[in-house]
């Protein structure tokens, strides 16, 4: 490898850092305004990750020539690395003195949009750590965003985008000036934010719960500022806007970008948007059915807290009202099935994502079709347009990926003594970015404070992997990567 590709990479990861390092000074402010002590550390934290960061960059700096997939590959992982190392800083330091795996694991948890956490006692935490984990979970949303509609795309590794797929018209330049969509980007980004913090407002909700949890809301993260989760609050109201926040941020940006900025009401048409609004309502109508009949709560009741907690867990966000698991094995295996499920491509969720069950499901048709007629042509198509064969191979590539790293994440879990199913949900919440998993430990009701350290460390690369699409982590250990 040469090292300007190094410099390619580093360059964009120091100035990153500084920004970092700029957002530690807004929870150093609120644990000033409320007397914290915590405020000392994160204002530490804030130069030291400065003054490094500025030192990279400027000895990285100059004309860096033009970035090549390789390099592309390395900013990537790079940035998400320095995220979950830099956001760890503060947990670290702080009064809550979290040991380095755990710190690792809550960071690189918050960054990812995963959820899970190690922390207990969030009602007491200090009002800094709680903004802090909201708000790099808020980071990381909008750089989930950037990673799907950007970056993964360039790379042929997923982000299967509206631009690439739907839209003829802007498909080799979707917007004629670049900063122009991302300035609208951001601006929906925050606006939606703006917008669910209200809302949790008018249901209750003090300013500060309501703007943290509106941060890991449309993040669809899931951080909580309570141990109780959405359980914390009172009233089924609370939980509708969670549910269409959710739902919404699980949608993707840049079609929310072609409606809301341009007025584009034919975005909507995204075939993806359709199959992953199917199966929500299939799911939760399904279940809130089952539980009416084998209960017989109230049908509202059942309705409410079935689409809020099925939609947390299929747009990856984690949050949870109640122990689902204690629903019933019925439940219990649609919130299984559900883990692997996943939003949008292009949006801050998790998961397999809905575009790749399209096309998965219609390669299977028409491979059945094949099997009847053997010497027709049949085009796979999504929308109006048809799609490559370039592109059905990477959803294969994928999914083999993602069975492989699911499988072998497992047995590492299990070496450390977990049961069968604390390792393999475990393992899967982390992969598809979900949060919390089945069983006692690390079910909704638990904590994944009780794992060894090796797990947490397996765990924090699990959601990496997950959060960067699996290949694009996976392609660094290939040895031809660096011999070019």
């Amino acid at each position: 490898m040469q090292p300007s590709t190094i410099r390619t990479a580093a360059y964009p990861a120091a100035i990153f850092a500084v920004y970092i390092a700029a957002a530690m000074l807004l929870p150093a402010a609120v644990d000033l305004y409320y007397g914290n002590k915590d405020w000392q550390v994160f204002v530490v934290c804030s130069l030291a990750t400065g003054a490094i960061a500025l030192t990279i960059a400027a000895a990285t700096r100059g004309h860096l020539p033009r970035g090549s997939t390789q390099s592309t590959f390395l900013v990537v992982v790079l940035l998400w690395l320095m995220l979950g190392a830099v956001g760890a800083l503060p947990f670290y330091t702080s009064s809550l003195k979290l040991d380095l795996a755990g710190a690792v694991f809550e960071s690189v948890s918050a960054i990812t949009t995963t959820g899970s956490t190690v922390i207990s006692g969030l009602d007491g935490l200090p009002p800094g750590l709680l903004l802090w984990r909201s708000l790099l979970q808020w980071i990381g949303g909008i750089g989930v965003v950037a990673l799907g509609l950007f970056l993964l795309p360039l790379l042929k590794v997923g982000g299967f985008s509206y631009f690439r797929v739907e839209s003829s018209d802007i498909e080799n330049r979707p917007y004629e000036r670049f900063i122009s969509f991302l300035i609208a980007l951001i601006g929906i980004y925050c606006l939606l934010t703006a917008l669910c913090a209200l809302s949790y407002a008018a249901t209750g909700m003090s300013n500060f719960d309501a703007v943290n949890h509106a941060m890991t809301t449309i993040a669809t993260g899931g951080f909580s500022t309570h141990d109780a989760s959405f359980g914390y609050f009172e009233g089924m109201a609370v939980l509708w806007v969670g549910t269409v926040f959710m739902l919404l941020a699980a949608l993707p940006f840049s079609i929310l970008v072609l409606f809301f900025a341009r007025g584009r009401l034919d975005a909507l048409r995204d075939p993806q948007i359709r199959v992953f609004l199917a199966y929500v309502a299939v799911i939760v109508v399904v279940l809130a059915v089952q539980r009416r009949i084998t209960t017989g709560m109230p049908f509202d009741v059942a309705l409410t807290t079935s689409a809020f907690n099925l939609a947390s867990i299929i747009t990856t966000t984690g949050y949870a009202s109640e122990d689902y698991t204690l629903w019933g094995p019925f439940a219990v295996a649609m919130v299984f099935f559900a883990t692997f499920l996943g939003g949008c491509s292009g949006s801050t969720s998790g998961g397999i994502k809905a575009y790749r069950f399209l096309i998965l499901g219609r390669m299977l048709l028409n491979g059945l079709k094949l099997l009847i007629h053997p010497h027709s042509v049949q085009s796979l198509r999504y929308g109006k347009r048809v799609v490559d064969e370039e592109m059905q191979r990477s959803v294969g590539l994928f999914l083999s990926a993602f069975l492989a790293s699911w499988v072998l994440s497992t047995l590492l879990l299990a070496l450390t003594g977990l049961d069968l199913i604390t390792a393999t949900t475990a393992s899967l919440t982390a992969l598809t970015n979900v949060g919390p998993g089945l069983g006692d430990v690390v079910g909704p009701a638990g904590n994944f404070a009780s794992l060894s350290d090796f797990a947490k460390w397996v765990l924090s690369a699990s959601m990496l992997l997950g959060r960067l699409e699996i290949l694009a982590v996976i392609v660094l250990f290939v040895p031809a990567f660096w011999r070019s």
